[in-house]
């Protein structure tokens, strides 16, 4: 395995685990205990973890930004159950946007085997997983790339995204929260996704569970009547009101609570 391998295997299982011990990865990966170290000042000079005694534990800043690569591999079985939740709530003929996210991606899998659909996304791995799907149109927003999360960004997108009313759009956060509203890491992307919002006669917010209660660097959003929410699990008694008193279609894909 390449270094660059094992130093993204590591980083999932932290994203999983949100901790790691230098003992248990060296004989995971069958390395020295002084190859997981390098690994892990190599994460730290990066900013995605802390290193501790003996291992390390996830960097939790509110403007970390995870590599999309890694963000594919954690709540995958979540995210899937969103995916199936949002396809079903789109309809032949439907207008769409798609922002750049995992959940994204894997939305776009579910919505392959329509017959007619448009989508305007800012995701590079979007643009490409709909390609050669016959009935389905993909317009791209152009503009700049962020190599973190394979996204176009900027204000030539927003220009390109105004151009268009849609149905729907489709878009992620990486937190929720009743008093700081819907958030995100990236200013860049909450611009592109609070100009997706402006152009889209409803906002779909798909969102798994560990995100409530969870607030990140900038709020691009508050939520609002007509809105809807798509989880993978209930949510407690106490947003369940929050959401009802403000007009907001939850939608989930299971009994447990949070």
């Amino acid at each position: 395995m390449l270094a660059i391998e094992r130093k993204n295997e590591i980083l999932a299982i932290l994203q999983k685990e949100q901790r790691v011990l230098v003992s248990e990865l060296s004989q995971r990966y069958e390395v020295t205990d002084e190859t997981i170290r390098r690994d892990l000042e190599k994460l730290e000079s990066e900013g995605y973890v802390k290193r501790t005694y003996g291992g390390a534990v996830l960097n939790k800043g509110i403007s970390l930004d995870m590599p999309l690569r890694i963000r594919e591999k954690t709540n995958r079985r979540e995210k899937q159950i969103i995916a199936r939740l949002v396809a079903e709530q789109v309809e032949e003929g439907d207008s769409i946007m798609l922002d750049a996210s995992s959940t994204s991606l894997m939305i776009a899998r579910e919505l392959k085997e329509m017959n007619k659909l448009t989508v305007v996304t800012s995701s590079v791995e979007v643009l490409i997983e709909f390609a050669g799907h016959e009935g389905i149109r993909v317009i791209s927003t152009g503009g700049t790339l962020r190599d973190s999360s394979l996204s176009l960004v900027g204000t030539a997108a927003q220009r390109v995204l105004r151009d268009y009313n849609v149905d729907k759009a489709v878009i992620s956060c990486k937190g929720i929260h009743m008093e700081k509203g819907v958030t995100d890491s990236s200013e860049a992307e909450a611009d592109m996704k609070n100009t997706m919002r402006s152009c889209a006669r409803q906002t779909i917010l798909a969102v798994d569970s560990s995100k409530f209660d969870h607030v990140s660097f900038v709020r691009f959003m508050e939520l609002g009547k007509g809105d809807k929410i798509v989880t993978d699990r209930r949510v407690d008694e106490n947003w369940r009101k929050f959401l009802e008193e403000r007009g907001v279609e939850l939608l989930t894909g299971g009994p447990e609570e949070l």
